[in-house]
C-alpha cells in the first residue's frame, strides 16, 4: 500500500471484458506520486455506479482533485459533476472529440466516392487508390505527390475540400496555445463558419459541441487529455490475454494491481 496525499487529475474510461464489445467495466485511474495507478474498477458504467465510487473517495482527497478527464459519455460527465461540482474541471478528451468530427468527414467521403464512381473512368478511380488515408492526415504531413492527389480529388468534390479544411482548422485551434476564453471564441467562430457553409456532414458534431461546450473548452485550461487512460487500457487488455480472458472483476482487479500498481491491494479503503 502507498500513502496518497493528492489525486489532482483523474481519468475515467471503459473496456470490454469480452469480444464484441460486451460486459463493459469502467477503469478509473490517477497519477499518484507521478506514477499512474488504477484506483477503481467498476462492474458497470451507469452514472449511479460511477457517482458512488467518486463519493467513496475520502473528502480530504476529493478536495485535491482538479480535473476529471473523460470521453463524452453522459454517465461519466454527470457523475463527476454531481460529486465534484463546478470546482473541478470536467475535461472532454480532445482525441474523442477529434474522432467525432473526423467521422463526419469520413461519412461525406463515402457518399462522395459513391457518387464519383458513376462519373469517373476505371483508370481515374485507380489513380485515387488509398486517398481515404490521406484525408485522415494533416496536409502538412503529406508529401508533394499526396498533396497533388488530394487536390485532384477536391476538384471533383469541392464540398469534400470544405469539410477537410474545416477539420484541419479545428485541429489547428486545438493545437494553439489558447486560454479557455480564447478557445471559446475560436470555437464559436469555427461553428459559425461551418454553419454558414452548410456542411451537413458536421451537423451531428455541432450538436455535440453545443451540448458539451464547457467540457470541450475546459481542455484549454490545463490541456489535459485521456491519453494516459487509453495507454492504461491497452496494458489491461494485455493482462487479460495473458490471463486467458479473465472476466471475474475481483480477480482482474487484483491482477491489475499486481502488474501495474506493484502491490497486491489498492482499493477505496486505502485512499
Amino acid at each position: 500500500m502507498i500513502s496518497i496525499e493528492r489525486l489532482e487529475v483523474i481519468g475515467i474510461d471503459e473496456i470490454a471484458l469480452k469480444k464484441g464489445h460486451r460486459d463493459f467495466v469502467v477503469v478509473v485511474s490517477a497519477y499518484i506520486n507521478e506514477t499512474l495507478h488504477v484506483i477503481g474498477l467498476l462492474g458497470d458504467r451507469t452514472k449511479a455506479s460511477v457517482q458512488e465510487f467518486f463519493l467513496s473517495i475520502p473528502k480530504r482527497l476529493r478536495r485535491t482533485v482538479q480535473s476529471v478527464c473523460s470521453d463524452l459519455y453522459q454517465g461519466f460527465i454527470g457523475a463527476a459533476k454531481a460529486v465534484f461540482g463546478k470546482r473541478v474541471h470536467i475535461c472532454a478528451d480532445r482525441f474523442h472529440v477529434a474522432k467525432l468530427y473526423r467521422n463526419g468527414l469520413e461519412n461525406l467521403r463515402k457518399s462522395e466516392w459513391k457518387r464519383l464512381c458513376h462519373i469517373l473512368s476505371e483508370e481515374e478511380r485507380k489513380s485515387f487508390k488509398n486517398v481515404h488515408w490521406l484525408l485522415r492526415q494533416r496536409r502538412a504531413d503529406l508529401n508533394a505527390d499526396e498533396r497533388r492527389m488530394l487536390n485532384r480529388l477536391f476538384r471533383y468534390s469541392p464540398k469534400l475540400q470544405e469539410a477537410y479544411e474545416a477539420c484541419e482548422s479545428l485541429t489547428a485551434i486545438y493545437e494553439s496555445r489558447l486560454s479557455k476564453g480564447q478557445g471559446k471564441r475560436k470555437l464559436r467562430g469555427w461553428m459559425e463558419r461551418v454553419t454558414n457553409r452548410k456542411l451537413s456532414c458536421l451537423d451531428s458534431f455541432l450538436g455535440t459541441l453545443n451540448t458539451h461546450f464547457e467540457e470541450v473548452t475546459n481542455y484549454f485550461i490545463g490541456r489535459h487529455t485521456s491519453g494516459f487512460v487509453e495507454g492504461l487500457n491497452n496494458k489491461i487488455k494485455v493482462i487479460k490475454r495473458r490471463c486467458y480472458g479473465i472476466t471475474n472483476l475481483g480477480h482482474l482487479y487484483q491482477r491489475i494491481c499486481l502488474d501495474l500498481n506493484g502491490y497486491d491491494r489498492f482499493g477505496v479503503d486505502t485512499l
